[in-house]
């Protein structure tokens, strides 16, 4: 059995390092299972250092494609006449894309034209919002995969109402969470934590990047001084995301209580979560491990491809409205967030239970 693993940014090596651990676990115990890990190069990542693979013991791509950036369309031809000569030069029984990147449409269109059948890990989950790049990703890659590995039930259900049959769903659980629950006990503090005089639990973690939020000045400032305002003078570290700094370096917010800091990485960025009293943000993966990790999460964002964050975890989606800030915030030092849950499967064994169903795949 040959796999073809693709990574396009850096949240998608976070995803597949679990995957491929399981593989060389399949391998010691004597399994027939081969992989070659592509990295398209879709984003640039200067924290794509040899630290980063050792620092997650995550491997080094095989290869990395080198596409770069551009508009959609150009990042997706580029990476489709690129990874089409990869697919060629090294065939593979299975291509296995996972999340919701350009790279993961653009290489199952690849893969299928060239008659290799294709596993998404991460199928099914929908935000139900076109105006989103990563749900039309989401939408075409599951019009076109095999076999489709789910983390909740729900996300199985979504594929079934668009006639994918039982026997190609495969409800594993969250490799995301693999990976957390995998470096939970070796988690850094960062530099910064004792430098800003931080102290656990009596600080906010806040990230921003989506469109909705950062790319129009006024609103973006409205949110940000709702924020400072109305977190009772604790601190608020915002590792600034670079689409955000653009149009942040303008703006003039200056608080006290608010600290701008580079973006960090795996190891360092979960510790902070992890201390935090909650978290603020607009990412849809932050959701999961703050469910998991059982911090408060406050989500600015209109919709959510990941409702089992809200219904089961600790997460609350409350839009993008500004208004919203105060009352949320108001209930957090109440003392009356909800206590959450874990949901089913997200139990650091996604990638083992994905493994073990390719052995029985006929491809």
């Amino acid at each position: 059995m040959k796999l073809t693993i693709i990574a396009g940014a850096r949240p998608n090596f976070m995803k597949i390092a679990p995957v491929i651990h399981a593989i060389e676990k399949a391998q010691k115990e004597g399994k027939q299972i081969s992989y070659r890990l592509v990295h398209t190069g879709q984003h640039y990542d200067k924290n794509m250092s040899d630290t980063f693979f050792e620092e997650l013991n995550i491997p080094k791509p095989d290869v990395n494609l080198g596409v770069g950036g551009g508009s959609q369309a150009e990042q997706t031809a580029g990476i489709m006449v690129a990874f089409e000569k990869e697919l060629i030069a090294n065939p593979a029984d299975l291509v296995v894309v996972v999340g919701d990147v350009t790279s993961t449409m653009a290489c199952s269109i690849v893969a299928k034209k060239l008659n290799t059948k294709v596993a998404h890990i991460e199928a099914g989950i929908r935000s139900w919002d076109l105006t989103m790049p990563e749900e039309i990703n989401r939408m075409v890659t599951d019009c076109l995969a095999d076999y489709y590995f789910t983390t909740t039930e729900l996300a199985g259900q979504n594929l079934r109402n668009t006639g994918v049959k039982d026997d190609q769903i495969f409800f594993v659980g969250n490799v995301m969470i693999d990976t957390l629950l995998a470096n939970i006990n070796r988690l850094v503090k960062p530099a910064l934590f004792d430098a800003l005089s931080l102290k656990e639990k009596e600080y906010i973690v806040l990230t921003l990047h989506r469109p909705a939020n950062v790319d129009e000045a006024g609103k973006l400032k409205t949110l940000m001084t709702e924020i400072v305002d109305n977190v009772r003078g604790l601190p608020v570290v915002f590792p600034i995301h670079p689409r955000t700094a653009r149009i942040f370096s303008e703006l003039g917010i200056e608080a006290d209580n608010l600290f701008i800091v580079d973006p960090m990485g795996y190891l360092e960025f979960n510790y902070m979560v992890k201390h935090a009293k909650a978290v603020i943000t607009d990412s849809g993966g932050i959701t999961e491990e703050t469910t998991v990790m059982g911090i408060p999460c406050i989500t600015l964002r209109d919709n959510t491809e990941r409702p089992e964050t809200c219904t089961i975890g600790t997460n609350e989606l409350i839009g993008t409205n500004p208004t919203a800030i105060k009352p949320t915030l108001e209930k957090l030092f109440a003392g009356n967030w909800k206590k959450g849950g874990i949901p089913e499967l997200w139990d650091g064994k996604a990638a083992e239970r994905i493994i073990s169903n390719i052995f029985v795949f006929k491809v």
